[in-house]
């Protein structure tokens, strides 16, 4: 890959993540104290847009992308309409129209995940070796785009309106950015468009082995309490009393930055099952840090939850992409990949944003706050729960520990 396109392709992940970053993170707060006569309840609605994305966007990416325009264009079109959309966002102080804007911003923003992932991989003689050295750029924009958040100290300034504009800013230069990418035309130009072969569905036949099945419903289930972290980890934060909240999260992705990079070393001597036995169990921990932390005494508390999510996401979910590769074979790769996504940031996700919000508002104070201790003890027992039948009932039966770090 000559080093042009390796700077393109690692400044739009920048943008890409950057974009995500800017918004995503503090959108609860925003909802509960930018908008008007908001509650816990709307909260979860404004984060299942997310979800509802998720469901759609292999319909636009395998419809589209795949049969008639090229990546970079529909790239670079999704990003205009979205900056747009954001700095739409920012002005609204009603729920009832700040939801249908966002939620038709997170249909098209979406399926630019997978159009990013397309453009770079079209690039390169060997994704495997080239891949992760370009999307962390990805992780770094997201970072970035937190400690920015904290340190203009938007959040205690009542100020997130800002946060879409900047994000707003970023889409619409990503937006004209795109056109200058590698051309990355449509690989399957006139062929026959298949409801399963968009939706991975072609790949459900590997739920016929236990161990897949076992491990699919655990994704599921993993995810329900993964929304509370997504959902309401920055207004708790800010409800606390933690200044500079966002940047602080911020200190998520770098732990998931640093596991990234050691994940071999411990891939290579715990295999499949503990790997992923692990990832639950640092949701479990997360949550009941979060529980018994504050901002005075057990400060420490709360910045181990957060730095935790190097574990939870990378041990779990990035582990289980590689099961699910390894175990796929190469027929249903890209399906399988489509088919898992579709069930945790579809299904499960979905379940967690719908029970999250009437869960936090009905451990609403007389004084309008919550009591966190009591709601971050749900979500670290459905995880135990999850954890516990995971490590009775799960069996790595394919041999694809030893598979996985060959």
């Amino acid at each position: 890959m000559k080093a042009a396109v390796r700077v393109q392709l690692s400044f739009m992940m920048f943008l890409e993540f950057f974009i995500w970053g800017a918004w995503f993170v503090t959108l609860g707060t925003f909802v509960l104290k930018n908008l008007q006569n908001t509650n816990a309840n709307q909260v979860s609605v404004a984060f299942l847009t997310q979800s509802i994305g998720a469901v759609i966007a292999p319909f636009i990416v395998g419809i589209i992308a795949d049969r008639f325009i090229s990546a970079q264009v529909i790239l670079g079109a999704i990003h205009l309409i979205g900056a747009a959309l954001l700095w739409t966002c920012s002005g609204m102080t009603s729920f009832d129209s700040f939801y249908p804007v966002l939620l038709v911003y997170m249909i098209l923003y979406m399926p630019t995940l997978a159009l990013v992932n397309s453009i770079s991989f079209r690039q390169m003689s060997d994704p495997s070796k080239d891949f992760s050295s370009i999307r962390v750029f990805g992780t770094i924009g997201w970072i970035i785009a937190g400690l920015l958040i904290g340190w203009l100290n938007w959040e205690k300034s009542n100020s997130l309106d800002l946060t879409f504009k900047m994000a707003a800013a970023a889409s619409l230069l990503l937006g004209v950015f795109s056109f200058t990418l590698p051309k990355t035309p449509p690989l399957k130009k006139g062929t026959q468009i298949s409801v399963k072969e968009i939706l991975g569905l072609d790949a459900i036949r590997m739920l016929k082995n236990r161990s897949y099945l076992l491990f699919f419903l655990a994704s599921i289930a993993i995810c329900i309490p993964l929304a509370f972290y997504y959902n309401f980890t920055n207004p708790f934060l800010n409800e606390i009393g933690m200044t500079a909240a966002a940047g602080k999260q911020s200190l998520g992705q770098m732990s998931e930055f640093i596991f990234m990079l050691v994940m071999p070393l411990f891939f290579a001597r715990l295999g499949v099952k503990k790997m992923l036995a692990l990832g639950m169990f640092a949701w479990v921990l997360r949550y009941v840090l979060f529980a018994y932390g504050n901002v005075d005494s057990n400060y420490w508390m709360l910045i181990a939850g957060i730095i935790l999510h190097g574990i939870c996401y990378d041990f779990f979910f990035v582990t289980g992409q590689i099961y699910t590769d390894k175990l796929a074979g190469e027929e249903f790769k890209s399906s399988a990949q489509g088919f898992v996504t579709l069930a945790t940031y579809g299904v499960g996700m979905l379940i967690g944003f719908l029970i999250s919000g009437p869960i936090v508002e009905s451990y609403k104070t007389a004084d309008q706050l919550h009591n966190w201790h009591s709601i971050w003890l749900i979500p670290a027992g459905i995880a135990a729960v999850v954890l516990v039948l995971f490590l009775l009932l799960f069996k790595d039966t394919n041999g694809t520990t030893k598979a996985a770090t060959n």
